[in-house]
């Protein structure tokens, strides 16, 4: 049970985030105990994490039999696999009898789960295949043992899951991009590159970064800033609750030898978001996904990887150009500003901060839907 005083903080932080939902909405920053906040951590966990649709991988990683990735989101395991019917599920990997996980966080193959604690044994459709020693045990039955199932889909080649097994599709919001994202061929695209690391900071960072450029001015000042000047307008458009498009104009126009780019996407960056914090990135014949996933208030996981044209990715000098630029953006750059912002947060003297009108469009997009998952429509809801 939450102290008064807690409640009452909670209360402030919740009552700020409601104003998002105006059809004026304060040009400001989420109040600061926004990143720090335990009882919002929890409110977070319950509200959105459980609830919502994570992009975890790309199906090139998860291409065989056995194949697997496995996640913590907000403290929940999640692992996606493929199974010898070549279906991909996912499925909690704590073990059924004393909950020792079956495998550790990361990506991996196996052609049975076995637990290591007492050797209980999991098929790759989750269903127990061995106990040892428990036909003396008259109340359990072997055939009713299963790891619990989540929600798992595919789109364009990206890989979701979703805590919740009835959550309505994914697809049903990202089929709305469909027509300003058709000429990039996503479905068509492998990936050439893929990274997971943990960054020092609140999710919600990480998303806000996500949300405007305004930030390449500082952070990315000698990498993409002389291709994606921060100063650039930003255009965004809801397809819906859980899915926006934001434009970002490029410096110059794209050179693309494959696909069949109109002159808007020749002369922007176009970066697909899905509530809370996943998107992807498309820079002519280089398409950026990433996934945030939190596992704590001030941790989390950041996975991704680069995809390209086949064509592209036969030219190995090329694609290795590519991804080590992306990776030394992303995991060198933004975590070391965003950690830092972090620690910004707990200053006694921090408060929220105005928004330039760079940043303003794709900020307050997030900042709406946050908020309508907390304390709007959605909070009440699946």
């Amino acid at each position: 049970m939450l102290s008064t005083d807690n409640q009452a903080e909670l209360g402030h932080v919740l009552a700020d985030m409601r104003e998002y939902l105006d059809d004026n909405p304060p040009a400001l920053s989420l109040p600061p105990r926004a990143y720090t906040s335990p009882e919002l951590w929890q409110l977070e966990r319950e509200r959105i994490f459980h609830r919502s649709w994570m992009l975890v991988a790309h199906v090139d990683q998860l291409s065989q039999t056995g194949d697997y990735v496995a996640v913590s989101i907000a403290g929940e395991r999640v692992m996606v696999v493929r199974g010898g019917d070549d279906e991909l599920r996912a499925m909690s990997p704590i073990c059924r009898h004393r909950l020792m996980p079956l495998v550790e966080t990361g990506a991996g193959r196996t052609d049975t789960l076995t637990c290591q604690y007492h050797m209980w044994r999991y098929g790759l459709d989750g269903r127990l295949r061995g106990a040892p020693h428990m036909v003396g045990n008259k109340d359990f039955s072997p055939r009713d043992c299963r790891l619990p199932q989540f929600a798992v889909a595919t789109w364009n080649g990206l890989v979701w899951v979703n805590l919740d097994a009835d959550a309505e599709p994914i697809g049903a919001h990202l089929d709305l991009a469909n027509d300003e994202f058709a000429n990039y061929r996503l479905a068509e695209m492998v990936q050439v590159q893929s990274w997971s690391d943990e960054w020092r900071a609140n999710w919600k960072l990480a998303s806000e970064n996500g949300h405007e450029n305004y930030h390449v001015l500082g952070l990315h000042r000698r990498t993409l800033e002389p291709f994606v000047p921060g100063a650039g307008d930003l255009d965004v458009r809801q397809y819906s609750p859980w899915a926006l498009r934001i434009r970002v104009p490029f410096a110059f126009p794209a050179e693309e030898k494959s696909l069949q780019l109109n002159e808007i996407q020749k002369n922007n960056l176009s970066v697909l978001w899905t509530f809370p914090s996943s998107a992807l990135a498309a820079a002519a014949e280089r398409v950026v996904w990433f996934g945030f996933i939190p596992h704590s208030i001030d941790r989390v996981q950041v996975l991704g990887g680069v995809l390209t044209t086949p064509e592209l990715a036969a030219d190995p000098a090329a694609t290795d150009q590519t991804a080590q630029f992306v990776t030394a953006m992303i995991n060198d750059e933004d975590r070391l500003g965003l950690e830092a912002v972090q620690v910004g947060t707990g200053s006694r003297f921090a408060e929220r901060g105005h928004l330039s009108p760079k940043e303003r469009p794709g900020m307050l997009a997030f900042y709406r839907n946050l908020a309508a998952a907390l304390v709007g429509d959605r909070a009440g809801g699946g």
